[in-house]
């Protein structure tokens, strides 16, 4: 099978070095002629005279050399100029017989496609792709909403509405109904190191510390809307491949940070755009023009995490927000935000 084809294979004779190029007409012809014009100049100097005593020495000089080499040069670059022409006729033909040769390789190559079978190794590559298509499934399965004891964990405890004794006025013998606060609003803030393994979510379903801190998280309303936001264009990237733990961006200096926060923009703050894979940029960004879900779910969670930056970051220390930003909803800022040039 090598040997056959080994013999059918195409050459397109662009490499070739051809047989040894070796004397052509038109230099047989002008060696010949340079020949016998040195012989008639020895028979005419030498045998007839030519070079008398009576001749002045400059003069017999001057008209022995022209008359030697001026008609060997003009006879050689008569030579040279029609070997010239030869070979651009020779490469003429070979270029010719290339484009032929790559024409005929094209038009093999079409009907192969069109009727042979797929290649073992490209078959073999689509069922690898499928098998990870299935994984990053089962995966997402797992992390986002296809589990329903998964929303029992991550919700709220409940808490117990304790009855209110309504105050009579003494004057009308009426009782006031003024509007209670919310209970958000009377709810502690969440910690900070709740809130940093909140929002990195929880490693696995086994994660129970990373559970707890959700929990506890999602009692902020801020924090919880900031969750909802990351979660849904977390499980929209991961349609086209992109995870946050693929990425390994160039970590932000925490007073850069803390610059964001407060408000500044431009290159004082370009440091956070540390996200330096191609891929998921161009596919990020190519989404971000092509699909308006997901352009609006990345507004949406650059606003929440905006929001609640600014809200946290005078109770984070360095340390804090560090690690604040190395979690996977920070990756997913930072990569977005670079897509939407919030850091130009």
């Amino acid at each position: 099978m090598a040997d056959h084809d080994k013999g059918e294979r195409i050459d397109l004779g662009v490499f070739d070095r051809g047989a040894g190029r070796r004397l052509g007409a038109s230099e047989i012809i002008a060696l010949v002629l340079s020949v016998l014009w040195l012989l008639a100049c020895v028979v005419f100097f030498v045998v007839l005279g030519g070079s008398g005593p009576e001749a002045p020495d400059a003069l017999r000089f001057v008209m022995v050399l022209l008359a030697v080499a001026l008609p060997v040069a003009v006879i050689w670059l008569a030579a040279s100029a029609a070997r010239s022409a030869r070979v651009m006729r020779e490469e003429g033909r070979r270029l010719q017989g290339a484009l032929n040769a790559m024409r005929q390789s094209f038009v093999e190559a079409q009907h192969a496609h069109a009727f042979n079978p797929r290649p073992l190794d490209l078959t073999r590559k689509l069922e690898d792709i499928a098998e990870k298509q299935r994984q990053t499934e089962s995966t997402l399965a797992t992390f986002v909403s296809s589990r329903p004891h998964m929303e029992n964990r991550l919700a709220p405890p409940a808490r117990p509405v304790e009855p209110t004794a309504l105050a009579v006025e003494p004057e009308t013998g009426q009782a006031s109904l003024a509007l209670g606060t919310p209970p958000e609003a009377l709810a502690p803030p969440v910690a900070p190191e709740d809130l940093i393994r909140a929002i990195n979510f929880p490693e696995n379903a086994e994660d129970e510390e990373g559970f707890a801190a959700l929990r506890r998280a999602l009692t902020d309303r801020k924090v919880a809307s900031l969750i909802q936001a990351a979660q849904d264009v977390l499980t929209l990237l991961s349609q086209d491949g992109i995870y946050m733990d693929d990425l390994r961006p160039d970590r932000a200096r925490p007073e850069v940070w803390r610059q964001f926060a407060r408000g500044e923009r431009g290159r004082v703050i370009a440091a956070l755009g540390g996200i330096r894979d191609r891929s998921s940029l161009a596919l990020s960004a190519g989404r971000m023009r092509q699909d308006p879900i997901f352009r609006d779910a990345v507004h949406h969670f650059l606003r929440r995490f905006d929001e609640v930056l600014a809200d946290v970051e005078p109770e984070l220390s360095d340390a804090e927000l560090d690690l604040f930003g190395a979690t996977r909803t920070a990756r997913a800022f930072m990569l977005l935000g670079r897509v939407t040039h919030t850091f130009d």
